[in-house]
């Protein structure tokens, strides 16, 4: 996007590529389930091909992020603080850069989960992902936040979110206990340098929600203002 046309979508919303940015995130992690999917029929070829696709969404939204970054107007001309704003930005781009990492572990190493606990890693890649569903919902409410001046019903409504947000980000807290702790029951069976990598690819994953909860955080920064 060239730099005079950026600047005009600032002109008219100076919120309204950030919020393009949060959907190119989401676009990026929701390809997850199906890789993961891929991966476990062992269908490495579709896998790529899926592996691929995260690849350039995650570079279109850092793409995206850059342009933001550029040409984002200073804090005068605009109803919040442009530092708050870019922190927001940072906190969405980990988000697509942790799915990119996630998905190139896996293809990489060609990993394997033990078919006992597929079916809960999925469970948990799901609460995952709808930690940061959650943390998108509360960004496309910011331009409601900006035209009411951060006042009134939308301030408890975007609250009310936030909350929310933390809540599936707990959930998946325990989830991610629960995997641990299934994993160290049967790691003893398994070749040590796959289990290492299992416990990162879970780390990975539970930091999805960690992520998104932190897009919450500098929201009720913003709201605190």
């Amino acid at each position: 996007m060239k730099g005079a046309n950026f600047f005009n979508i600032f002109a008219s919303s100076p919120i309204k590529p950030i919020q393009d940015h949060m959907d190119k995130v989401v676009s990026c992690i929701e390809l997850l389930p199906d890789f993961m999917a891929c991966t476990v029929r062992k269908e490495w070829q579709t896998a790529e091909g899926v592996h691929h696709r995260i690849l350039s969404l995650e570079s279109a939204a850092d793409d995206l992020k850059r342009q933001i970054r550029l040409h984002l107007p200073s804090s005068m001309f605009m109803p919040v603080n442009r530092i708050d704003l870019l922190e927001l930005l940072t906190m969405q781009d980990k988000i697509a850069s942790k799915a990119k990492h996630i998905a190139s572990l896996v293809l990489g190493r060609k990993m394997a989960l033990p078919d006992v606990i597929i079916d809960d890693y999925n469970k948990f890649l799901a609460r995952a992902i709808k930690a940061v569903m959650k943390a998108k919902k509360a960004i496309h409410e910011l331009d409601e936040l900006v035209d009411t001046g951060f006042r009134g019903p939308e301030v408890l409504r975007v609250t009310k979110m936030i909350q929310e947000l933390d809540d599936v980000e707990r959930e998946t807290d325990k989830l991610e206990f629960k995997l641990r702790n299934f994993i160290f029951e049967l790691e003893s069976g398994y070749p040590a340098l796959d289990v290492i990598f299992w416990y990162k690819l879970i780390d990975w994953t539970g930091e999805l929600a960690d992520r998104a909860q932190h897009v919450g955080y500098r929201l009720e920064v913003l709201l605190a203002q």
